[in-house]
């Protein structure tokens, strides 16, 4: 079963881009041992609740496997060595 990553970002965030730009490095590099996912919260009800869910104060914010791991935007090797530290 596959690693679940999920970046929660806004819009309107500076950083947010790269802690995208860092789990789409993960998963080129990880291929099908990541599952990643984008979740916007200022786009949907239904990702505002998951990062009420998750406790979210603050974006960017990654969640790996339903664990709060990164709040801000990691370097690519930071979050591939996380990532890999739980295959």
């Amino acid at each position: 079963m596959a690693i679940k990553v999920e970046v929660f970002s806004t819009n309107s965030c500076p950083h947010c881009p790269s802690a995208i730009d860092a789990a789409q490095v993960a998963k080129d590099k990880l291929g099908d041992a990541i599952d990643v996912e984008v979740l916007k919260i200022d786009e949907s009800d239904e990702n505002r609740q998951k990062a009420i869910n998750y406790q979210i104060m603050a974006v960017p914010t990654i969640v790996i496997d339903g664990e709060v791991v990164f709040v801000g935007a990691p370097r690519d090797d930071e979050l591939i060595e996380k990532i890999e530290s739980l295959l």
